[in-house]
Order: structure tokens, then sequence, then C-alpha cells
């Protein structure tokens, strides 16, 4: 183990333990410091991308409740990482269409009727997605399309993430944000990540070797886009933008065939 992992979603106001997947180790979410979501990125339109989804949490430690990302899959299915799924149900509020978290209106909103977790996440290394039912179905909305094939993780793939999270000063506070990180591949993240539990069939290594634009902590869950698809979503990292440290995405085609019977159940 070469240090503690960041799991990228806004810590609870009743502090949380996470458990990370098999040889992880231990966890830890961050508070977002004050004026600070994705690191060294640029600010984004739910206009352009409709099925980003803000998962707001009223056990966030953040004044305005944000808390994770997800991405609308169908018009009430969102899929997100499973460590954002330790709260309580009633405790979520899935937000669509607002760009500006510090907002109170505009968009639509939903409640959250079921949740449902990678059964093997905790177990085993890896599995960290999870697919929640909309109580209120975002109709009329733009979904994203899953990834299936895994040959789309080749490296220099130009994916793009999008989230709410830390900017760590390089943008606005909880308004949405996208950034532009490259596919390194999953040697290079079996590498810098020894030890750490990187799973080269389940995860995307994704970013800069010399760090700068990365996902960060409130961005976890989130989508990692590619050619008009799902193709990851935000898991963990070490640090945020730091050198030969980048960000670990679940591999959404090596759990296609899982998330596609709960998205359709």
């Amino acid at each position: 183990m070469t240090g503690k992992l960041k799991f990228r979603a806004v810590l609870a106001a009743a502090v949380v333990a996470l458990a990370s997947a098999g040889a992880i180790g231990t966890a830890e979410a961050r508070t977002p410091p004050p004026g600070t979501n994705i690191v060294g990125g640029s600010t984004a339109s739910t206009a352009q991308v409709p099925w980003m989804i803000a998962l707001n949490n009223s056990n966030s430690s953040s004044p305005v409740g944000q808390y994770c990302g997800a991405t609308l899959v169908k018009a009430n299915k969102i899929v997100t990482a499973a460590h954002c799924v330790t709260q309580p149900r009633s405790t979520y509020t899935a937000i669509q269409g607002r760009d500006n978290l510090n907002s109170s209106t505009g968009g639509k909103t939903s409640k959250i009727s079921k949740i449902w977790k990678d059964p093997q996440y905790g177990q085993v290394s890896g599995h960290d997605v999870a697919v929640l039912t909309l109580t209120t179905p975002f109709t009329g909305v733009t979904t994203l399309p899953l990834e299936t094939s895994r040959a789309a993780d080749a490296v220099g793939a130009q994916s793009t993430t999008y989230g709410y999270g830390e900017t760590e000063g390089t943008g606005p506070a909880n308004r949405l944000q996208k950034v532009l990180v490259p596919v390194l591949g999953d040697a290079y993240c079996l590498d810098v990540y020894a030890g750490e539990g990187y799973v080269a069939n389940g995860e995307i290594c994704a970013g800069y070797k010399a760090g700068g634009k990365d996902s960060c902590q409130g961005d976890s869950g989130g989508p990692l886009v590619l050619n008009g698809r799902l193709f990851g979503v935000v898991s963990w990292g070490l640090g945020c933008a730091d050198a030969g440290n980048p960000g670990v995405y679940s591999e959404v085609a090596s759990y296609a065939t899982a998330l596609t019977t709960q998205i359709n159940n």
C-alpha cells in the first residue's frame, strides 16, 4: 500500500469510513474546501449533456448538498458508483438540468425508489457500479447508452469526464465542469498503483502522466464519456490531478450485462 486512496464522493456529515474493494485497503472521502469540481477543466452545460445527473444527499458536508454524480441511462434509471450509495435511500435526490448547484431552482428533481449495488463490490477489487431507480422519471430527457465493448479501452482514446465536485481552485464551486482525460492504459495504472488494487479487467486508467487535469472528490459516480457512450464511472484515485496518479474509472463494458439487467428491471 503506497498511500491512502481517495474515493471521489463528498464526505457525509457523519464521518463515514468507506471500505474499498479487495486489496485496496481503507479509502478516505474528503470534504470539499470552500470555493473549490473537476480539476483543470472548463464549464459545461446540461443543455449539451442532458444525461448528466447531480446526485445530492441531505447528509453531505457540502452546504448545497452536493455529493456524487450519476448518468441518466433510461428515463427512470441512473448509473453511479457503488461507493456513492452508502447513505439511506431517503437522503438522496437526483437533479437533472441544473448547471449551478448553488441555485435551488431549475431542472428536474426526483427521489430514489430503489438502489442496486453490484453485490461483488467490497468482496473483490473493482465492481464500483450501482443503478438507482428514480421515483419520478425524467421523461423527454436524452439518455446516454452504455459502452459494451472492452476494446474501447485503448491507450490514447480521448474520453471526457464531467462533475460538480472539487476543482482545487481551478474553477467555480458546485458548477458543472468537464475535462478531457485520455486513456493511459492498464499497464500504466498497474505500475503506478501497484499494491493499490487496480483491476485491468474492470477499470480504466485515464488522465495525464504529468497531472494537472483530473476528476476529484465530489465527482464520484459521474460519467466518463467516449464516442457518445457511457465509457466509465468515476471511482477513485490517489489525490487529484497529481503527477503519476491518474484517475481510475469503473469500466462500464466489463459490467454492461449486469447493468443492463438492472436498467431493464
